[in-house]
This record gives C-alpha cells, sequence and structure tokens, in this order.
C-alpha cells in the first residue's frame, strides 16, 4: 500500500513538470577571451538544450549542448587551435546540466536565479555556479541570462597559442548567455 500511495505522488509530480526546448536561432552565446595581442570572442551556431519547469513554475531541469565545431571567432586559424584545444574528436560538445537551481519561480519580472550544474568541455566536468536573471517573456516563453568566468586550465585545457608561440591567449573566459525556451 505505502509503495502504491509513493507512486501516486511520484507519477503526479512527473505529470505536471513540463520540459521547453531552446529556441537556438534565438540562442546568443559568447565566450569572451583575450591574448597578448587581442581581445577575441567566438559565438556558437549550433546549440540545443532543454528547460524543465515544475508545476509551481519553478525550474528543475536545464540541459545546453553546444557543437565546439560551431565556435565561430571569425578567424579560422583560431578557431582551429580553439578546437585542438577542446580535442574535439573525442570531445565534440560543450555541455551544461543543471543540478539545483535556487528556489524560485519565474514570473514576468526579472528574478535572479543561481544556476549550479556539471559543465563538461575538453573532456573534463566541474560544477559551476552561475548567477543568472530569469522570467517568462509577454508572449510565455522562458528567457534566462547571464554571465560565468572559468578558466580553461581548470578544465585540463591549454590555452591556444598561434605564430610559433608568440600569439598567447589568456586562461580566463567568459562566457555569456542570452536564451529563450519555447513556453
Amino acid at each position: 500500500m505505502i509503495l502504491l500511495i509513493s507512486l501516486i505522488f511520484s507519477a503526479s509530480s512527473v505529470i505536471k513538470a513540463q520540459t521547453f526546448p531552446l529556441i537556438s536561432q534565438g540562442a546568443l552565446i559568447n565566450v569572451h577571451g583575450t591574448s597578448n595581442v587581442h581581445d577575441w570572442d567566438m559565438k556558437p551556431t549550433k546549440v540545443t538544450g532543454e528547460l524543465g519547469l515544475n508545476g509551481s513554475k519553478q525550474i528543475s531541469a536545464i540541459a545546453i549542448k553546444v557543437e565546439v565545431k560551431s565556435l565561430k571567432s571569425g578567424n579560422g586559424i583560431m578557431d582551429g587551435k580553439t578546437y585542438d584545444a577542446f580535442k574535439y574528436k573525442n570531445n565534440p560538445y560543450i555541455v551544461f546540466l543543471l543540478t539545483d537551481a535556487s528556489n524560485v519561480k519565474l514570473t514576468e519580472n526579472d528574478t535572479e536565479i543561481t544556476l549550479t550544474g556539471n559543465l563538461t568541455f575538453g573532456g573534463q566536468t566541474r560544477k559551476i555556479s552561475i548567477k543568472a536573471i530569469g522570467k517568462i517573456t509577454k508572449s510565455g516563453d522562458y528567457h534566462l541570462k547571464g554571465s560565468v568566468p572559468l578558466k580553461m586550465t581548470d578544465y585540463k585545457m591549454k590555452p591556444p597559442t598561434a605564430m610559433l608561440g608568440t600569439m598567447k591567449t589568456g586562461d580566463a573566459v567568459t562566457v555569456k548567455f542570452d536564451v529563450t525556451f519555447k513556453g
């Protein structure tokens, strides 16, 4: 009897949970870094993801997947060096999977959220926390934006170099995101 009751409660919470796909054509993700020559930016062209909300409109799941070879800087040499640093042949994706969100309900007003999850790139996974702003848009979609500083060496990546090592990228990068999930 206890097993039956727990199954009923579990099923009702699963039924109330909903998932919403990332609107990829509107996903703005920017990786910003520095070098001893100039700052640089890379933007992916292939991003997929999903947002999960429970029945109270609280974030219960987020999964974001970026194809490494879709990262573009406008400089083919830099792109190639970056793909090599990511060891893209064995690790073709950058993936973020939410493990916890601060207990907030999304509304039509901006809401501060801390998203904690596992970020995987270059074959390494680390737990990170991201400060974000979330809200429900007038069209009923779910919008998140924020940024997070990272170090390539934390993921056992060697910052790319070029021109026989005379051009060196910095270890620190900042990932900014502005994404919407179809409501």
